[in-house]
């Protein structure tokens, strides 16, 4: 059966969505497009149909709930768990809710631990701090849960046309590296998703843009346009850039630069307000415990949610549980008013800066907790500045574009920006990016940039992920750009052992900046030995400054910001009737696959091939 449905999924750091397109009643760029309202529990036994659904998974005491206050509308009808084991976890409204004032059993950020380099994200860690009485779940697990239930969602809702026969595209953040990019596939494959694309959250954005226009885009963007995609989610702060490019008298977008990972969003502001009440608190003589200070971030959330969205809005209250009889009263209870938190978030993350401006960096301490590896510095438009500055070249040899560039300008100016997440609910953030992005503009003699109108702060990246997913089938508009960094490996020199020197290190070019999805590429001309059947550590790099390099190029020499390592693989790979340690002749491909993930495969003369993926696996598969 041919899909009806081109699905789109935004799994959020704080939100999960899903949008879908008709097939058979969309033509061109005229689409039939909903989102899904997601059955999910927000009370004991209460069921409602909502937009989002809220990513966090509470994972309750097996005698807190009865089994019948835990029943979905799909509880008995979809015999499948889609590789989850079945418990009484909740995820969404109830799950944040209840985790609100319980935070132990509540499984928060898990998007933001997927991509944790530092951790077994196949390990069971999650909630980081809950005591041992308490059931976790990996990253990888409840990043699954998610996914499930909103198959489960929709399957429900439909019938007639099962999920696993419709076209699925989910979203990542741009500056997800190939290992996070395979684990969010994975987390797919055992949500039960036969098959699903991955999309970058940036030019999912930019997709609902161009649907929600129906084709009125074309006239706020021209040719010789760049547009500055700014996502700042629920974890991270996404930077992109799209050219618009006239190819055959038609205006086509082509992403062109995105920024480096940078764990700042959200969730942050949420814990830098639960300072600033914590302060207050503690001037009049209340101190909390990391227990309560976990249950006000959360508080704060829902109060910077609401103060930033609704401007009519002025106080938002604020209950922290009593952990004891010390505290008279009960529960303690406090507020935010929307001035404290536009003020606080404006000036502490969006603060008017120069252009020429960098995020701060400070010597570490030798011991560190174990969590999430947040941005040193807070400053989201130091982080734009930066990454701006980096591209400033970015646009140089795209052809319309020759010319537009100065050697004399510090960085790339962009004409449009579209912003997207929730955070920039608040019309007072955008504003300040665009004053601060204008003041830079202005500075080099350049004309302001313009405001993209019309986005959908909450629903974009779902809309767009199944916009996108319609696209690929030949309808509507198509942003062309490839893979977003250029991909080395490590090689090892050959060379005598020297005392006190370890052989250098090369890095060899494999996956060219823009390599097409669902190519194969064979490095030229070139022969390695790899080692098999005993353990071997493979060293991988990345770029998105590179943009010359070809597949086979060899690096003996790079600057500190032009190529960024990335996780090491250890893998033993099958010794294919060799003895161990042997090290056999190969030719290596890299392959990008039409899912959106990263492959690199070893041939040998006689045919055998080895895949050494871009994944956190401990072996590496034949």
């Amino acid at each position: 059966m041919s899909a009806r449905y081109a699905i789109g999924i935004d799994l959020g750091t704080t939100h999960s969505a899903l949008s879908y397109v008709d097939l058979e009643a969309s033509d061109g760029e005229k689409t039939a497009h909903g989102v899904l309202p997601i059955p999910q529990l927000s009370a004991p036994g209460t069921v409602e149909d909502l937009p989002l659904l809220p990513s966090f998974l509470y994972l309750p005491h097996p005698d807190e709930l009865a089994p019948g206050e835990l029943a979905l509308p799909w509880t008995h009808e979809d015999p499948r768990n889609g590789g989850v084991a079945s418990d009484n976890a909740i995820a969404g409204e109830m799950a944040r809710s209840r985790g609100a004032t319980t935070p132990i059993r509540l499984v928060s950020s898990a998007k933001s631990w997927l991509c944790h380099p530092g951790v077994d994200r196949r390990a069971a860690i999650l909630p980081s701090d809950a005591p041992e009485e308490v059931t976790r779940v990996s990253p990888l697990e409840a990043s699954t849960r998610y996914l499930q239930h909103l198959r489960r969602a929709w399957d429900h809702a439909h019938p007639d046309a099962p999920f696993d026969q419709q076209q699925v595209t989910v979203t990542i953040p741009a500056s997800f590296d190939p290992g996070a990019r395979e684990l969010t596939a994975e987390a797919a494959r055992n949500a039960g998703y036969a098959s699903a694309t991955l999309l970058e959250e940036p030019q999912a954005a930019l997709y609902s843009w161009i649907q929600g226009s129906n084709g009125a885009w074309r006239k706020q963007v021209k040719a010789g346009d760049i547009v500055l995609v700014v996502d700042v989610g629920g974890g991270t702060s996404d930077f992109s850039l799209i050219a618009i490019l006239e190819v055959d008298g038609k205006l086509e977008p082509h992403r062109v630069a995105v920024g480096d990972h940078i764990l700042l969003g959200g969730d942050n502001m949420d814990l830098a307000l639960a300072h600033l009440v914590a302060r207050k608190l503690a001037a009049n003589g209340t101190q909390l415990d990391a227990w309560q200070m976990r249950a006000l971030t959360y508080g704060c959330r829902g109060a910077k949610e609401h103060l930033l969205a609704d401007p009519n809005a002025t106080t938002w209250p604020i209950v922290v549980p009593s952990r004891g009889s010390k505290l008279i009263g009960g529960s303690i209870r406090t507020e935010l008013t929307r001035e404290e938190v536009t003020a606080f978030i404006t000036d502490g993350f969006f603060p008017r800066v120069e252009a020429g401006a960098r995020p701060a960096t400070r010597t570490r301490a030798g011991l560190t907790q174990l969590g999430l590896p947040y941005a040193q510095d807070a400053a989201i438009t130091r982080h734009l500045s930066a990454f701006l500055a980096r591209q400033a070249g970015a646009t140089a040899e795209l052809e319309g574009f020759a010319g537009r560039v100065s050697a004399e300008h510090s960085f790339l100016h962009p004409s449009a920006v579209l912003f997207n997440g929730g955070v920039f609910k608040s019309s007072i953030l955008s504003q300040r990016v665009m004053d601060t992005i204008n003041d830079w503009l202005y500075m080099e003699g350049a004309e302001p940039a313009r405001m993209l109108e019309g986005a959908d702060l909450d629903l974009a990246v779902a809309r767009g992920a199944a916009y996108y997913s319609y696209a690929r089938r030949g309808g509507g508009v198509r942003i062309r750009g490839g893979t977003a960094r250029s991909y080395y490996v490590g090689v090892e020199s050959s060379m005598p052992a020297i005392p006190g020197m370890e052989p250098p290190i090369q890095a060899l070019c494999v996956a060219p900046f823009g390599m097409e999805e669902g190519g194969e590429l064979e490095l030229p001309g070139q022969e390695f030995g790899l080692v098999v059947g005993e353990p071997v550590h493979f060293r991988f790099f990345g770029s998105t400054t590179r943009r010359q390099d070809q597949i086979g190029d060899v690096l003996d020499f790079w600057g500190p910001d032009e190529l960024q390592e990335m996780n090491e693989i250890q893998a033993t790979l099958p010794a294919e009737g060799r003895t161990p340690g042997d090290v056999v002749q190969v030719k290596l491909h890299a392959l990008a696959t039409e899912a959106g993930t990263l492959e690199l495969a070893a041939l040998s003369p006689e045919g055998q091939r080895w895949n050494v993926e871009f994944d956190v696996r401990n072996t590496a598969n034949q």
